[in-house]
């Protein structure tokens, strides 16, 4: 007994592993375990004084020559110590004898093993099993015992610090559209205050092209009915470059109208985009949707990147469009981004390679309805395997710190399914490259 005491003093200290600083991801090894093992032909007894020498101490671990054996808790070891003649059958046999009487199936698992999927697997076990405690294997062949309370306790830590982080997160994202709608909100009055004048240019660029015309054309009449004109004349159309200002001027008019277009286009874009606000659906054009968001993101589309566009018939969708436009933004410029990042890498590579977007519409019969399918397809790297099943994540995000919000896919699934009762789906193979599919049901 003396040798027992010595051997076990160590259970009059706490366990190891004081509970601390636990995330959503921490493991059974992070918490307060019982370091206790007794080989299995050692006497009732000994387990006895065990139980004596810590109360708190939850069972003991089992092992026969050196490898584990089985469980036996404290609860179970007082059941039958309690019973008629239950101290005279077990407290001077081996321990072995004990175990295989009592017969409870015992609970193992990796000390890698997180906290939230044991606590799952812990309260699904029948309920004269409930309170049994957990063999944690904290190394190949080497067991620890780990209290149920001390598990339930770190799950209500875990519990209180999801709700903390979900607390901050929906507030972090309240903040985020809340910022957006007023992003939304000046770009629109912004847009507003730029058509007048945008219109007044545009509209005078018809005269100011007719007047030059007429111009040039008088200049030419006095050309050939004064043939013959004084040497100071004839120097100032020499210095003046009369020529060379009739035939460069209305390629500048032209020129000038045409940037006025696309000024014109980029307006009603931008327009377009900004109704985040919008109180319910109306008919609108996908095409047009998505062409006023290619207009927002021509700047970043420059350079080797090839945009495909194949759209089909598709008739008007009732739907929020400014928030579809936002959808549209957020898939096409992740598709930039990784192609960015794909020809950066690929900068020393000799092999061709073409990046491109494709985009193409159509309508297809879903679950025995018609729908709009929107596809957007990138050949950039692909998203790795891993992280495929939370990129809808609200706050995931691969990106480097200040590039990405970890919210652009969130809401842009929120608003497919959640808005427009849509789904959006996604498929990729690393090196490959990625798809997006919008699907939105036709409704009257």
């Amino acid at each position: 007994m003396l040798s027992l005491q010595k051997n076990y003093q160590h259970l009059l200290l706490p366990p190891q592993h004081e509970m601390a600083h636990l995330t959503l991801d921490s493991t059974l090894q992070e918490l307060s375990l019982y370091n206790i093992s007794i080989d299995a032909s050692q006497l009732g007894k000994d387990v006895s004084y065990l139980f004596q020498l810590n109360p708190l101490l939850p069972g003991v671990i089992l092992t026969q020559e050196g490898k584990f054996a089985g469980m036996i808790s404290r609860r179970r070891f007082l059941e039958q110590m309690s019973r008629p003649y239950g101290l005279e059958l077990f407290l001077k046999r081996p321990l072995g004898s004990l175990y295989r009487f009592v017969n409870v199936e015992v609970l193992k698992f990796r000390g890698d093993t997180k906290i939230v999927e044991a606590v799952r697997s812990s309260l699904q076990r029948s309920p004269e099993l409930l309170y049994e405690p957990i063999v944690v294997e904290v190394e190949p062949n080497k067991y620890q015992l780990l209290d149920i309370h001390q598990l339930l306790i770190a799950q209500s830590q875990i519990h209180e610090l999801a709700t903390q982080l979900l607390h901050e997160q929906t507030q972090a994202q309240m903040m985020q559209t809340e910022k957006m709608a007023s992003l939304g909100k000046m770009v629109a009055e912004v847009a507003h205050e730029m058509k007048n004048p945008l219109g007044c240019i545009s509209g005078n660029f018809e005269f100011i092209s007719n007047y030059c015309a007429q111009l040039l054309n008088i200049v030419s009449a006095y050309e050939l009915e004064v043939p013959q004109i004084s040497h100071e004349l004839n120097e100032l159309k020499i210095e003046s470059e009369l020529e060379f200002i009739s035939e460069d001027l209305p390629k500048i008019i032209k020129s000038m109208t045409n940037a006025a277009k696309r000024l014109t286009q980029i307006v009603r874009s931008l327009n377009s985009f900004s109704h985040m606000d919008e109180s319910k659906r109306q008919p609108a054009d996908i095409h047009e949707c998505i062409d006023n968001t290619l207009i927002i993101l021509n700047n970043y589309l420059k350079g080797d990147i090839k945009l495909i566009k194949n759209y089909g018939n598709l008739p008007p969708v009732n739907c929020y469009s400014g928030q579809l436009s936002q959808v549209f933004m957020n898939i096409i410029s992740n598709a930039i981004d990784a192609l960015t990042d794909k020809i950066k890498d690929r900068e020393n590579s000799s092999t061709i390679w073409q990046p491109k977007i494709e985009i193409h519409t159509t309508i297809l019969e879903v679950k025995d309805r018609e729908c709009v399918s929107v596809r957007i397809t990138d050949n950039g790297p692909g998203i790795p395997l891993a992280i495929q099943q939370r990129i809808f994540e609200s706050f995931f995000t691969t990106k480097p710190v200040g590039k990405g919000t970890g919210l652009g896919l969130a809401i842009s699934h929120q608003i497919v399914t959640e808005k427009h009762g849509g789904q959006l789906l996604m498929k990729s193979e690393p090196d490959i490259g990625t798809e997006f599919q919008i699907l939105l049901p036709l409704v009257a």
